[in-house]
């Protein structure tokens, strides 16, 4: 089998050598494979260090963006150059541990499954940091109804064919195996090692965790409606026309029975108001979306400087 090992990493250096060296160990007993780098604008040496790497090894491959774009950016873009039949992620932090890979691709092929997710039951992390991500995980499985424990983790192993129309934008990498359980792909999980961070500081901040919930919203949304949008919309504007005839009835009623006088009030104008601000909100803000999306199924998310060890094709592996 041919593996593809794809790591992002922002502000590594590092850790970048201990990382190849433990890939190497470990990938050397699975097959034949390929280490995709993808340094995510980077501000100190870890793209000089990855370039090391590169010229020790022609096995290793390198992505440079041109600033920083993310990490569902960066996962992106490692898909898109990925050649193998399985497809390795995991963090550049080294708290992931490579060792865990070939129990994962085990699982994958032995139970049939499209992706097997890591679970990291005892993460060696700041508590608040566990305790955000432990609420967050709540969450994300009572809104999708997903059964992954901790989606957070990036140790992941995926089929080739799982990954090839999954579109990535925003904080989205924190749901693909609710993407892909939704698409009807077989998802799996296994309790893998987590170790404290050794060198460099953490990318997490609550921003980020923010901007994932929201993004949590729009995959509710496309899971649940993005066949039907009717289904979602179409109950909105029935509410809201009903309660506008209701109060509209209601008023017109009060006037022809002299009950109340409509001069100089604002009930009327207000209804009308709410109904229209509040369609206005809902759709500017689906419309939005969907043409983020469509804009990022067209065109990607990131700009590349340079690639290195790569065929002209994105995809292609070199031996």
């Amino acid at each position: 089998m041919k593996f593809s090992v794809v790591i992002p990493a922002y502000d590594e250096e590092e850790n970048i050598a201990p990382l190849a060296a433990a890939i190497r160990r470990v990938m050397d007993r699975l097959g034949y494979w390929e280490l995709i780098f993808i340094d995510d604008g980077s501000r100190d040496g870890t793209f000089a260090a990855m370039e090391r790497e590169r010229a020790a090894d022609p096995r290793v491959k390198l992505i440079r963006f041109r600033r920083n774009f993310g990490q569902t950016a960066a996962w992106a873009a490692g898909f898109d150059y990925a050649a193998g039949d399985i497809i390795v992620c995991l963090d550049a932090d080294l708290q992931n541990d490579p060792e865990d890979i070939p129990r994962l691709v085990e699982k994958l092929n032995q139970e049939n499954y499209d992706v097997i997710s890591g679970w990291r039951q005892h993460r060696q992390d700041s508590l608040e940091k566990r305790v955000v991500s432990k609420i967050a995980n709540s969450l994300r499985r009572m809104v999708t109804k997903e059964q992954i424990h901790d989606s957070g983790c990036s140790l992941k192993v995926y089929r080739r064919e799982a990954l090839r129309d999954v579109e990535l934008y925003g904080e989205m990498h924190r749901y693909i195996t609710a993407l892909l359980t939704w698409k009807g792909f077989r998802v799996g999980e296994l309790p893998v090692r987590h170790h404290p961070r050794r060198s460099g500081t953490t990318k997490y901040t609550l921003r980020r965790t923010i901007k994932g919930l929201l993004d949590l919203l729009i995959v509710k949304f496309w899971m649940q409606y993005s066949a039907r949008p009717i289904h979602f919309f179409g109950t909105i504007g029935i509410a809201l026309v009903s309660l506008g005839l209701v109060l509209g009835g209601t008023l017109t009623a009060l006037w022809l029975f002299r009950i109340i006088a409509l001069q100089n009030r604002t009930t009327p104008l207000l209804a009308v108001l709410f109904v229209l601000l509040g369609m206005q909100f809902i759709m500017t803000g689906v419309l939005a979306d969907i043409t983020a999306k469509n804009y990022y199924a067209a065109k990607r998310s990131y700009t590349i400087q340079a690639v290195y060890g790569f065929e002209q094709t994105p995809g292609t592996l070199i031996p």
